[in-house]
């Protein structure tokens, strides 16, 4: 133990430093007064000027962060630094320790505990830092070199260690005695003339009492140039011999580290890295690994940066892995603490591969995609893939054929909507493990429903090793020769830190970890956010130029596409979301991108009540000169206010008997919204709970904070929120069921007014969609196809004999009709999503090793339970307080639960 603390972070705790806190005296006792010296050089107050401030308390009686001195940020009770010079800075506590902590008759102060901040504590050292506090009596303590300190081959430096009391002192190397001597203190030169790891060791002897301390300290050798081998990717490579070779892309770099379980964290010879020009490399025998278990690694970079793979399948990280809810990451491999600090990359060796039950999946067509938008957080309460899972009726009833996840890539922090990545190829551990998301894929794909994946390539955020390697840190920003990122962004809208897509290294990076999407989770399709900042061409202050056609971005993100599907196949969904200059998106549409087509103020407007600017043709393709129908046309999204909120907040209310701001008039108006844009050919979206209503204000709890769960709110219980459930679901499945109507190009789109007919055309039937946004009744124009016979589809299909093509229909303010020429079956009732509301259940725990329980809102009648060949193995006839499987061997199984009559079924996993 040490009198001082290393501080192993420059950059959020993920790079060695040079600074250090030291103490007077150096051996510090709870009953003496302390005074602290800080050099800031290398830590993120470095060069600030201002006055720092101390944010302390104790370890006392084995508790850290005992007593705690003041309030964060109150410069009034908290110790303030004076600067001596330069970086250097020092802080006496008042009184002793013991009285400046308040610490009781017979407590024992172990460790000072400190945050040193700016005086607008703003910016601080990060880990925390613990100082030793000594018992009364003997001890000593070595002060020079500092344990873990990196030294140069052949470099010569000085030993040195204090004593409390005078006493017979011998410094050590590795074992060896290099000096003696009787006194308070000891000091000696030595010469590090080989490689490897040192340990100095001091001995203290007052002739009644011994006492020792030791640090360790590493030599490295001169890094090799050695070719790579053939074939490798960036991040772990399993070789066919059992051997894992680790490739690291690190331009500029002169010397790498491997660190990591199999090494004990230690710098050690046989982990220090090859170099192959701007790679380095290192091949572990298979003896460091066991088949199917997992192994944590880091990469120190240049002696002075530690961070974990770029391309990190799953990472630890110790600041934010504890507000993981309870159930969606169980188990998960501990952080080695006291060890190493910082993200650490976790890899299964030698992983059994999911057993996917869907092999041959069939994707959507993407002109026909009705897009759910969703964000696993705000979905259920407890953050979970699982309740996705135990909702994929939900989903599916609805009529949706793409489910679209906002950002799943390790993420910072542990509540985020995603759009602040740190990691593109790892899996945030908050929503579940990798193998809970394989599931709930695999689901989707049972469903006939896939998978997009929101990402995020425009920026990294400073956590990303993409940033940490090339840091300028006075700037707190990527520096100069970052060959990824760019020091300052390159067009207004930037958030985090800009990506360089001009860049190989970029390309690179971002073209492997999609292919590792697709690979490993079997993803049908991305959508990228903020696809116009993919430029290199600076536009910062000039918006309009930013919107102007830019055939560099164009060039770059057909780079992109091209790849993956020239690497996959063409039917992998490529989604921009560009909202960039038309003569732009139609380009890209015509490259066979998909675009976002922004439409919620026009349909807000309608939904309203309100003329102005209330045209929807822009949610058709040809209105944006495509080629073809690749425009995903939406009146909301994740980034939109929620129409119902503004219906309620601002609506038309001229009309006392339809008041836009009265809740089930305003919902109902919401049915018309459904009928109209889900009528309009082309794929669409809807954001999450849209279905029900959703009337949160998106500026709740702040832009991107938590908000509550529809089933919460008891939406799921509300009749008039499952009507429009109901129309929505049955605009959506008939889009999806008759593509050769609701999809077909030839159509005439009146939808200027607030008053809208879409007539549709088709080989087996036509239809004509009506809709009254105004807030009096309106007569609108039908302009039926055809004379003849039509079935009025919410009339329970009357028969309408049109006479006269032309002859108006009356429509009641937000009112809307579906006429067709054959009549259609309903899709779906409100019944039956009620039911199906009721109709999940819940398997804990899962996996499970001799037993299972059941949550469920009803009574089961019967629990069945089959083998992945669909064989019963095991009957359960009643609900039973536990289910007993400990006659079953380990696998995966399917549960089958009868719920008051109505069969649902889960997954259950059995060690």
């Amino acid at each position: 133990m040490k009198n001082f603390y290393f501080l192993l972070a420059v950059i959020f705790g993920f790079a060695f430093a040079k600074a250090q806190v030291t103490t007077n005296p150096s051996i510090p006792t709870q009953q003496d007064q302390v005074t602290l010296i800080f050099d800031a050089t290398g830590t993120p107050l470095e060069n600030e000027s201002g006055n720092f401030y101390a944010h302390t308390g104790a370890n006392i009686n084995g508790t850290r962060w005992s007593n705690v001195v003041g309030n964060w940020g109150d410069n009034t009770a908290q110790p303030q630094f004076v600067n001596t010079g330069g970086n250097m800075y020092q802080a006496t506590l008042p009184g002793t320790l013991e009285t400046f902590y308040n610490a009781q008759p017979g407590d024992v102060i172990s460790e000072i505990c400190l945050v040193i901040r700016n005086a607008a504590g703003t910016n601080q050292t990060s880990p925390d830092i613990f100082i030793d506090v000594f018992l009364p009596g003997l001890n000593t303590s070595i002060t020079s070199p500092q344990d873990g300190e990196i030294i140069n081959l052949n470099q010569t430096i000085n030993l040195s260690a204090d004593c409390t009391q005078n006493a017979t002192l011998d410094l050590a190397v590795n074992g060896n005695s290099v000096a003696t001597t009787s006194g308070s203190s000891i000091s000696t030169s030595y010469t590090f003339s080989n490689p490897g790891n040192y340990t100095i060791a001091v001995n203290a002897d007052n002739g009644t009492t011994t006492v020792t301390d030791q640090v360790s300290v590493y030599v490295p050798n001169t890094t090799q140039s050695i070719a790579r081998p053939a074939g490798l990717k960036n991040g772990v490579n399993e070789n066919a011999d059992g051997s894992v070779t680790f490739l690291l892309a690190a331009p500029g770099k002169t010397d790498v580290m491997l660190l990591g379980s199999f090494s004990n964290w230690d710098l050690d010879l046989p982990y220090q890295m090859n170099k192959d020009g701007d790679y380095f490399w290192v091949t572990v025998p298979s003896t460091q690994f066991s088949a199917g278990t997992e192994f944590a690694y880091q990469y120190l970079v240049d002696y002075s940066i530690k961070i974990a793979d770029p391309y990190s399948r799953l990472i630890l990280d110790d600041g934010f892995d504890q507000f993981i809810k309870p159930g969606n990451f169980d188990n998960i491999y501990p952080y080695p603490t006291g060890e190493t600090t910082g993200d650490i990359s976790l890899w299964t060796y030698q992983a059994t591969p999911y057993n996917w039950n869907v092999t041959n999946f069939q994707r959507p067509d993407q002109e026909n995609l009705v897009i759910y938008e969703i964000l696993v957080r705000d979905f259920s309460e407890n953050d979970s893939y699982q309740e996705i899972i135990n909702r994929i009726d939900y989903l599916a009833d609805l009529g949706i054929n793409a489910l679209q996840f906002m950002p799943l890539n390790e993420f910072e922090g542990a509540d985020s909507w995603g759009y602040n990545p740190k990691f593109h190829m790892a899996i945030d551990k908050t929503y579940g493990t990798p193998e809970k998301f394989k599931e709930l894929v695999d689901l989707c794909h049972s469903k006939g429903i896939a998978v997009i994946l929101d990402v995020v390539y425009n920026h990294a955020f400073s956590q990303s090793p993409l940033c940490q390697m090339w840091w300028d840190q006075a700037n707190f920003r990527p520096a100069a020769n970052n060959p990824y990122l760019n020091p300052t962004a390159r067009h207004d809208f930037n958030v985090g830190y800009d990506f360089n897509h001009e860049s190989n290294w970029t390309r690179d990076y971002v073209k492997q970890t999609l292919q590792y999407w697709i690979d490993e989770y079997k993803i049908d399709g991305f959508r990228f956010d903020l696809s116009k900042g993919f430029t290199q061409n600076n536009t910062l202050g000039n918006i309009g130029a930013w919107n102007a056609y830019d055939q560099s971005r164009v060039n770059i993100l057909n780079d992109y596409k091209n790849t993956i599907w020239n690497n996959n196949s063409n039917d992998i969904y490529m989604i921009l979301e560009h909202l960039g200059g038309q003569n732009e998106e139609a380009a890209l549409a015509n490259d066979g991108f998909m675009l976002w087509g922004k439409m919620t103020d026009e349909f807000n407007q309608n939904s309203m009540g309100f003329s102005s600017n209330s045209n929807v043709f822009r949610s058709y393709y040809t209105s944006r000169n495509f080629n073809d129908q690749h425009l995903i046309a939406y009146a909301e999204s994740h980034d939109e206010q929620r129409l119902m909120y503004k219906n309620l907040q601002f609506g038309n209310a001229a009309n006392s008997s339809h008041n836009v701001q009265n809740v089930p008039v305003a919902l109902d108006r919401q049915e018309a919204i459904s009928a109209i844009l889900y009528s309009i050919p082309g794929p669409k979206m809807l954001w999450q709970f849209g279905e029900l209503g959703y009337e949160i204000d998106i500026d709740q709890n702040g832009r991107t904070g938590r908000k509550p769960v529809a089933w919460t709110l008891g939406y799921d219980t509300d009749q008039d929120r499952l009507d429009l459930y109901d129309a929505t679901a049955t605009f959506i499945n008939f889009k999806t069921l008759y593509p050769e109507t609701f999809n077909n190009t030839n159509n005439n789109l009146n939808v200027s007014g607030l008053v809208k007919t879409i007539n549709l055309n088709g080989p087996n039937f036509d239809a004509v969609v009506l809709a009254n946004f105004a807030v009096t009744a309106q007569t609108a124009n039908p302009n039926f196809q055809q004379t003849g016979v039509w079935y009025d589809y919410f009339n329970n299909n009357a028969v309408v004999n049109v006479t006269n093509t032309t002859t108006g229909i009356s429509l009641q303010p937000g009112e809307y009709k579906l006429f067709t020429t054959t009549p259609l079956n309903n899709p779906l009732s409100n019944e039956e999503v009620q039911e199906q509301l009721k109709s999940s259940f819940i398997i804990y725990p899962n996996p499970a090793q001799s037993s299972f329980n059941i949550q469920s809102d009803t009574e089961i009648d019967q629990v069945v339970i089959y083998n992945t060949l669909g064989q019963v193995v095991k009957t359960f006839e009643h609900e039973t307080i536990n289910y007993d499987i400990s006659d079953l061997k380990s696998g995966l199984y399917f549960v089958q639960a009868s719920l008051n009559g109505r069969i649902s079924q889960n997954k259950l996993y059995i060690k």
